[in-house]
Formats: C-alpha cells, sequence, structure tokens
C-alpha cells in the first residue's frame, strides 16, 4: 500500500546539508517569519456533519489540520476531506479536527492525542511534518513519533483506517527564499520517506503520494498555508488516492455489519 521509500543515504544527507547551511537559513528564517502574515486557526468548534451511520473522521496534527487559512473550520481539511468521503460512499459524515498550528509530531502525541482518540473513530488522517522540518528534527525522531501515533490511533480504535498526507512541497513555495526553499524540501523528503516506512507497518495505514502542481490558488493569503480551495485540492487527492488503492473500501460500515 505504501510506496517505495528512496534510497536512505539521501536521508541522511538531508540534514547534515540544513545544519551546514545553518548560518545562512537561520537569518532567512528569521526574516521570514517577520514579513509573513500570522494567520489564525478558525473559530471553534472544530466539528461538524453526521446523520445516520456516519463514518467517525478526525483529522489530527498541525495548522493544515486545525484549518489555519481558511475562515470557517468547515472548509478546512477535515470539513472537505467528509464531503469527499461522502461524495465516494454515500454515506454521511461526522467529523473533528484536532490538533494546533504550529504543532510538530512531538507535539500531537503529547498535547492532543489522547483527548482526540477518546471519541470512536473510523477514518483518521494525519497531517504532520512541515513543522518537523522546519525545526530540523531527525528521520528517526520523526519515525518514532509517526510510530507511536499509528500505533495509539491502532490501539484505540482497531479497525479505524489511517490516512497521512504527503509532506507539503516546500520547493513550491514561491515566497521562501534560496537556499533554504530547497534545503527544507531535501529534508522534508528525507522525513516522508521515514513516514512511509513507518506506516508500512501497519495494515490499515496508508501514506498519500506527493500531490501534483498546487492550483494558482492554492494557498492563502499567507502564501504558506492552503486556501479554501487548496483544502479541496488536498482533501480530494488524499480520498481519490484512498479509493483507488483500495483503502476506502476498509472503511468500517457498522449497519452492514448489523
Amino acid at each position: 500500500m505504501t510506496p517505495r521509500p528512496r534510497p536512505l543515504r539521501g536521508r541522511r544527507l538531508s540534514r547534515a546539508v540544513v545544519l551546514a547551511l545553518a548560518p545562512i537559513l537561520v537569518p532567512q528564517t528569521v526574516r521570514l517569519r517577520r514579513v509573513v502574515p500570522l494567520l489564525p486557526e478558525p473559530p471553534k468548534p472544530w466539528e461538524g456533519g453526521g446523520g445516520d451511520d456516519p463514518i467517525r473522521l478526525l483529522v489530527v496534527g498541525d495548522s493544515m489540520a486545525v484549518g489555519v487559512g481558511v475562515e470557517e473550520a468547515v472548509q478546512g481539511l477535515a470539513g472537505c476531506v467528509a464531503a469527499e468521503l461522502t461524495a465516494h460512499t454515500g454515506r454521511p459524515v461526522r467529523w473533528r479536527a484536532r490538533g494546533r498550528n504550529g504543532a510538530t509530531a512531538r507535539d500531537v502525541i503529547r498535547d492532543h492525542l489522547d483527548e482526540a482518540l477518546a471519541e470512536p473513530t473510523d477514518v483518521v488522517v494525519i497531517s504532520l511534518g512541515a513543522n518537523d522540518t522546519m525545526q530540523v528534527r531527525s528521520h528517526r525522531a520523526f519515525r518514532r513519533d509517526i510510530t507511536r501515533i499509528v500505533r495509539e490511533i491502532e490501539a484505540a480504535h482497531p479497525r479505524a483506517v489511517v490516512l497521512m498526507s504527503a509532506l507539503p512541497a516546500f520547493h513550491r513555495f514561491g515566497l521562501l527564499p534560496e537556499p533554504l526553499r530547497g534545503t527544507l524540501y531535501l529534508h522534508a523528503q528525507s522525513l516522508e520517506v521515514s513516514a512511509r516506512r513507518a506506516l508500512a507497518s501497519f495494515p490499515l495505514a496508508h501514506m498519500t503520494p506527493p500531490l501534483p502542481p498546487y492550483a494558482s490558488d492554492h494557498f492563502a493569503t499567507d502564501d504558506f498555508h492552503p486556501s479554501a480551495q487548496g483544502c479541496r485540492e488536498w482533501a480530494e487527492f488524499i480520498v481519490d488516492d484512498a479509493v483507488t488503492h483500495g483503502i476506502a473500501a476498509l472503511i468500517p460500515d457498522r449497519a452492514a455489519a448489523e
């Protein structure tokens, strides 16, 4: 189910490149934070939908998971994935988004995972890795954290399908100067390899391939987070990929089971 990872050598080199370029990258990052507008999280509640025998969807993770870049939570990734699941399955969806802007995988484990998994869940979409990339976390630490997250999902909800989004394509972020842009892309690729290897150990887990080139209206006003249209495109890609790989067919159907 999981695409074949890239060679190990590239994984090891990426963090070394980031650290070697630190004297250039750190000032670029500081300057970027000064000029990029800080968009808020959308107002709560970060949940909605419902109906008879709904698919219970949880989207957990970082700023994209909770909808930074859109005005209302329903326009974010969770609401859009819910709409796509309904379109493909004909079933209603009850969705929730949990996490926070700026969260790494470690932050989600520490601050959000227990509460997120406390309610019944059929599908979990994980959006993580952008902040782990920007904090130059090691691929070993990221793989360990992703493994723990999926293991805890499996323990709490053994029949839940887990879908993890590919990491952002930093080389397509026009606001990022070089060499920051290319360096972040290189390190994101190394973390993605580790995440794919982590998910390969779980039969109900799958990671999407990288998204196709972003459309002109993909980004929100900060040119960093996805807009409402970007979230729709990302959700469509996630669900279409799950259908193509037969993952969507594994979503529990409680009515049929009865």
